[in-house]
C-alpha cells in the first residue's frame, strides 16, 4: 500500500471509531477509539480462529505491518504532540511546582522502576516465565514514566485541582526522559552484559536531558524571534512547525533528547511567544492549529494502540501475566507518588486526595508499547511485550474512565 492509502485508512477509521463513539459510547474521544478499536481487533480475531479461511483481518494486519510503530511514534508523532501538549500548560503553575515535579520526575521514576523490576522478576519466576533481573529491570523502566499524550489529552475534560493537573502535567511531560535514559543504560546492560558505568550514565544524562533543553530553549528562541517581527498567522503557523521538527531532527542527530527539547520549547513559544510576539489574530491561528493537528494525531495513536493487538497477538499473546503485574505497576507509581509528595511537602502544600489522584491519573500509553517494540529480538521480548500492552490498556480504559470518579470522592471541593 501507498503511504497516502495507509494514512487514508488511519483517518477514515479514526473518524469512524470516533463518530461511533461520539454518537453512541460517550466515552473521552481517544478513550472512545482505543475501546473501540480493541473491539474490533478482538471481534476479528475470534472470526479467525473460527474461520481460518476467512481471512478477515488482512486489511488491517497489512496496513499495520507496514507501519513501524515505534519509529512513527518517538520520530514523528511525538514531536508534534509534545510541542502542541506544552504550548497550553501555564509556565507559572509549573514553577510553583518544581520541586515536587521534579522529585517525581526523577527519583519516582527511579523508584517506580527499582519496585516494579524486583515484582515482575518474583512473580515471573513464581509464574513459570523466569526473566533475568536485568530484563525486569528494562519493563519497569519502560512502564514507570507516565505518558504526557495519554495524561494531557485526558485532563482536558476531568476537573482536576490546578495544582494536581499542573503537578501531573509538568511530570508528565519531563518524566520521559528520564524514563528513556534509564531504559537505554538497562537495555545496554541486557545486550552487552556487563556493570553500569557511573561516568558513562552521566554523560548520557548531560547530553539527552542538558541537551534536550538547550535546544528546546534555543529554537524556542528563534521561533519567538521570528513570530517578534512580523504578523502574518500562516507564516507564524508554519515558524511553529519548522520550530518543532528541525528541533526534533536536531536533537535525534546529536544524540540528545528530542521530547524535552519539544516541551522546553513548547514552554518558551506557548508563554513567551503567545503572550508578547504574537497578536491577538495570530494567536488564535496558532492555538487552533495546534489543537486540530493535536487532536488528528492523537486519534490515530490510541486508535493504532487498539488495532496493535492483531500484531502483538500472533507473537504469542500471555495477557494473565500482563494482569499479574498490574497491581505491580500500581503500586511501584503509588510508591514513587508517596515518597515523592512526603519529601517536598515542606515545601509545597498538597490538596488531599493527591496521592491517589496522581497514582491514579498517572496514565501509560503509546510511549511505552513503544519502547518495548523497540526491544531486541530474543526470548524476553515477547513476554515484556505483551504485559506492557496489557497494563497500558488497563491504564487508558479502566483508569482513564474511572479517574473522573475517583477525583470527586477523594478531593476536597
Amino acid at each position: 500500500m501507498s503511504l497516502f492509502e495507509i494514512g487514508a485508512f488511519l483517518i477514515g477509521l479514526s473518524a469512524l471509531f470516533g463518530y461511533i463513539n461520539h454518537r453512541y459510547l460517550h466515552a473521552p474521544h481517544t478513550i472512545g477509539l482505543v475501546l473501540i478499536a480493541l473491539a474490533a481487533s478482538l471481534s476479528l480475531l475470534v472470526i479467525e480462529s473460527l474461520v481460518p479461511a476467512a481471512n478477515v483481518d488482512t486489511l488491517i494486519t497489512e496496513v499495520l505491518g507496514q507501519i513501524d510503530f515505534h519509529e512513527a511514534l518517538m520520530h514523528g508523532m511525538l514531536s508534534f504532540l509534545l510541542f502542541a501538549g506544552a504550548l497550553h500548560v501555564d509556565l507559572g503553575a509549573l514553577r510553583k511546582r518544581l520541586r515536587a515535579i521534579g522529585v517525581m520526575a526523577t527519583a519516582g521514576t527511579l523508584i517506580s522502576t527499582l519496585f516494579i523490576g524486583i515484582g515482575t522478576w518474583l512473580l515471573a519466576g513464581l509464574a513459570g516465565h523466569p526473566l533475568p533481573f536485568i530484563w525486569a529491570l528494562v519493563f519497569g523502566a519502560l512502564i514507570s514514566p507516565t505518558d504526557p499524550v495519554a495524561v494531557l489529552s485526558l485532563f482536558r475534560t476531568v476537573p482536576v485541582p490546578s495544582t494536581l493537573k499542573a503537578t501531573l502535567a509538568g511530570e508528565s511531560l519531563f518524566n520521559d526522559g528520564m524514563g528513556v535514559v534509564v531504559f537505554t543504560v538497562f537495555v545496554g546492560v541486557a545486550v552487552q552484559g556487563g556493570e553500569p558505568e557511573l561516568l558513562h550514565i552521566g554523560e548520557l544524562f548531560a547530553v539527552e536531558i542538558l541537551g534536550g533543553v538547550l535546544l528546546g530553549l534555543a529554537a524556542g528562541y528563534v521561533g519567538y524571534r521570528a513570530m517578534h517581527l512580523l504578523d502574518e498567522p500562516n507564516l507564524e503557523v508554519l515558524i511553529t512547525l519548522a520550530v518543532v521538527m528541525v528541533c526534533y531532527a536536531a536533537a535525534v542527530r546529536l544524540n540528545a533528547s528530542g521530547p524535552i527539547a519539544m516541551v522546553v520549547a513548547g514552554l518558551f513559544i506557548g508563554n513567551k511567544a503567545m503572550k508578547f510576539a504574537v497578536s491577538e489574530r495570530s494567536r488564535d491561528y496558532l492555538q487552533k492549529f495546534w489543537m486540530l493537528l493535536d487532536e488528528i494525531l492523537n486519534s490515530v495513536l490510541f486508535l493504532l494502540i487498539g488495532l496493535e493487538v492483531l500484531i502483538i497477538a500472533r507473537t504469542g499473546f500471555d495477557y494473565w501475566m500482563g494482569l499479574l503485574l498490574i497491581p505491580v505497576a500500581l503500586t511501584g507509581r503509588w510508591l514513587s507518588v508517596f515518597l515523592s509528595i512526603a519529601a517536598t511537602r515542606r515545601w509545597e502544600a498538597f490538596t488531599s486526595g493527591a496521592v491517589p489522584v496522581l497514582t491514579w491519573g498517572g496514565l501509560r500509553g503509546g510511549i511505552a508499547v513503544a519502547l518495548a517494540l523497540s526491544l531486541p529480538a530474543n526470548e524476553f521480548r515477547p513476554l515484556i511485550l505483551n504485559v506492557t500492552y496489557v497494563v497500558v490498556l488497563f491504564s487508558i480504559i479502566v483508569q482513564g474512565l474511572t479517574v473522573t470518579r475517583l477525583v470527586r470522592r477523594v478531593v476536597a471541593k
